[in-house]
């Protein structure tokens, strides 16, 4: 079994204010459940939804339920979350997400066999 994942980031807070507010981040991946990714915001908030969505919301923008996520020029991420207490707009640099991801796709890669040398033929 691979062990949890987990990859801390910064990302900032969009606010009605002139200037996002700096947060740390939380991003976990558990094995056990592949295909989900969890986001502990401040405050011990968690939102748990598909890799996937993580995944294509650095491509294309993508929704689902009350999660939207959208690439934010070629260096940035938004994630958007809507809860009945408001919504929270979080926009992250890429490269943490794409270390996390790439953290991810190594684990779950099937252990590979050592390549072999060729078989050695003799010709008469």
């Amino acid at each position: 079994m691979s062990p949890v994942i987990q990859e801390d980031a910064r990302a900032r807070l969009i606010t009605d204010g002139p200037d996002p507010r700096p947060v740390p981040v939380g991003l976990r991946y558990d094995p056990e459940k592949p295909r989900v990714v969890q986001v502990r915001l401040p405050g011990g908030v968690d939102w748990t939804f598909g890799l996937d969505l993580l995944e294509r919301g650095l491509r294309s923008p993508v929704t689902r339920d009350d999660i939207r996520v959208w690439p934010c020029g070629r260096a940035q991420l938004v994630l958007e979350l809507h809860s009945p207490d408001g919504v929270a707009v979080l926009q992250f640099d890429n490269a943490p997400l794409i270390r996390f991801l790439t953290r991810i796709r190594a684990a779950a890669a099937p252990a590979r066999p050592p390549a072999s040398a060729p078989a050695a033929t003799t010709t008469a």
